[in-house]
């Protein structure tokens, strides 16, 4: 099939008849919104901006929910030759003074020009960008109330896109990515996924982070097919309306992390599917974190029965400093699981990891040692990136711990992986290891063995390094359950021999994560190593002795306590 190549606005000169974007509402309707009204409502922000005073390459920065006012935000900057910013607007945050902190952080970094925001995210971020001498944030509605659209679009920025990292290890860092590189990441992944404008597309995830934004949002708008968008709290309340959604629409493109799917398995139950038909999903992206194999089988064995293909399937790799996609695998090729090569200084993988998929269009992937040099096939070493996707440059300094690199046209990514017949496998974080046996073991492996031990999923975070000397294992645990410290305790015990082993307790919402849901092990484990990790901290057997304690105290009868 021939995807043509599209420009990241072609979308505004001629918009599509009878497709559109229709967002979820509260019950089972949706809102259709045509590209004709969108490119409208886009065309007026772009000329909006131009009356507020923005000028070519300034940034304005867009912290609203999925919305159509999202979208003209974010592509009226693109049209009105501005640079596009999305920041997380309030509801990815527990906390309003940590969600202020990361905002303030956000926002003296990208500098804009203009901050345009929704009603929930008014009130939050007037006072840091008061204290940041920054204009006082205006509501897209006020924006572009009165305002005539352009006539036609601007030619976009060199830097068409100011995007953030994740900042699991440390503070988000700003990224440049020029017109350039996004079109060629859009097209890139709209030929690895054969995605023409007939095939309807749907996506839960949050546009503030890389995969919501740019893998499903500008993907969907760029193609000009039927998008069907959820909010992140929608998918949360209801995935089977998500599934429902796929199944009524004969939707044929989706994308989601690993946790994603764990959570449709664990919600959503075989006989709740009866009626519904999922043979129409040729791609389910997966990426942002590491993938379990028994996850994907499960969701095989979930929806197979009503016509669900494994092969639609489709493990992904990438990162904010490549745009977005690196790697993806080829449609109908089906997922596999792997080993590194043997060897003295192998990771002990004994679930195996599952394939990323081949290099995209424009993109290259080699595996380098220590000294900078391309390792052999089935070689753990660490992940660097070629290509026309790959970001200009960092943008101020916010003192990351961070292991990824940009410098001369190569991204050294900090991640740990091998290739195998030209597929990239992904082991974790190079700082979030540790050796042992002259073996690396890295905290997303161990934390996949606790998974397949009945641990659940995001209650346990491994955080693993050097501290004081000695090497040392510390467990973050959100609410735990004697059983799941005993099971933690045995596995660490046998893989990791004389290790330091730690157990951190926190309440719910203790652990420290990203406004996209990763745990940021290297900022616990730096506050863990200067004393000022919260929670109580213990050596892991005490931490069990006294959690069987507490449980057998629960069980006795009130009379005899």
């Amino acid at each position: 099939m021939h995807i043509p190549d599209r420009t990241l606005l072609d979308w505004l000169a001629e918009p599509a008849a009878g497709r559109g974007l229709h967002y979820a509402d509260s019950g089972d309707s949706w809102t259709a919104h045509p590209y004709r009204d969108l490119a409208q409502l886009t065309l007026r922000c772009a000329a909006a901006l131009g009356e507020r005073g923005v000028r070519r390459g300034d940034v304005v920065a867009v912290m609203q929910r999925s919305s159509p006012g999202f979208v003209a935000g974010l592509f009226g900057a693109l049209a009105a030759g501005a640079t596009a910013c999305s920041m997380a607007p309030p509801f990815a945050f527990q906390r309003t003074d940590e969600y202020e902190r990361h905002i303030s952080h956000l926002l003296d970094t990208a500098r804009p020009a203009l901050i345009v925001v929704d009603d929930d995210a008014a009130e939050h971020v007037r006072g840091p960008a008061a204290r940041l001498g920054l204009r006082a944030p205006v509501r897209f509605e006020e924006l572009i109330d009165g305002i005539s659209p352009l006539t036609e679009p601007r030619q976009p920025a060199e830097t068409a896109l100011l995007q953030f990292t994740s900042g699991s290890s440390g503070y988000s860092r700003g990224v440049r990515i020029s017109a350039q590189a996004l079109q060629a990441n859009v097209t890139a992944m709209r030929r690895w996924l054969q995605w023409p404008a007939e095939y309807p597309g749907t996506s839960w995830l949050p546009v503030h982070h890389d995969m919501g934004l740019i893998g499903c949002l500008v993907n969907i708008v760029v193609t000009e097919c039927d998008g069907y968008m959820m909010q992140p709290d929608d998918f949360i309340r209801s995935p089977l309306r998500y599934l429902k959604c796929i199944s009524d629409n004969s939707v044929r493109m989706a994308a989601m992390p690993n946790f994603g799917l764990a959570y449709i398995l664990r919600r959503v139950r075989p006989g709740q599917l009866d009626g519904l038909r999922f043979e129409s999903l040729r791609g389910v992206i997966l990426g942002a974190e590491r993938i379990d194999p028994r996850v994907l089988d499960g969701f095989e064995r979930l929806l197979g029965p009503h016509g669900f293909d494994r092969r639609a399937l489709l493990p992904a790799y990438g990162g904010a400093e490549a745009t977005l996609a690196v790697t993806g695998l080829p449609l109908a090729e089906g997922w596999t699981v792997a080993t590194p090569r043997q060897g003295s200084d192998a990771p002990a993988e004994p679930l195996g990891v599952v394939g990323c998929g081949r290099p995209l269009e424009g993109m290259s992937v080699d595996i380098v040692g220590e000294d900078g040099e391309p390792l052999e096939d089935g070689q753990v070493g660490e992940i660097t990136v070629r290509g026309a996707c790959v970001a200009t440059q960092y943008v101020g300094d916010p003192g990351s711990s961070s292991g990824t690199r940009l410098g001369d046209g190569v991204l050294r990514t900090g991640d740990a992986g091998f290739l195998r017949d030209g597929q990239l496998f992904v082991l974790g974080r190079l700082g979030d290891g540790l050796k042992v046996r002259g073996r690396m073991l890295f905290a997303e492996s161990l934390e996949a063995e606790l998974c397949e031990r009945g641990v659940p999923e995001r209650r346990a975070t491994v955080l693993l390094g050097v501290r004081d000397g000695a090497p040392t294992a510390a467990v973050v645990f959100e609410l735990p359950r004697p059983e799941w410290i005993g099971t933690t305790l045995d596995l660490l015990t046998e893989r990791l021999e004389d290790a330091d082993l730690l157990a951190v307790l926190v309440p719910r919402g203790g652990l420290a994560v990203t406004s996209s849901g990763k745990p940021r092990r290297r900022v616990m484990w730096q506050a863990l190593c200067a004393g000022t990790l919260e929670g109580r901290i213990a050596p892991m057997a005490d931490a069990l002795r006294e959690a069987e304690a507490a449980a057998r105290a629960e069980l006795q009868p009130a009379a005899a306590r």
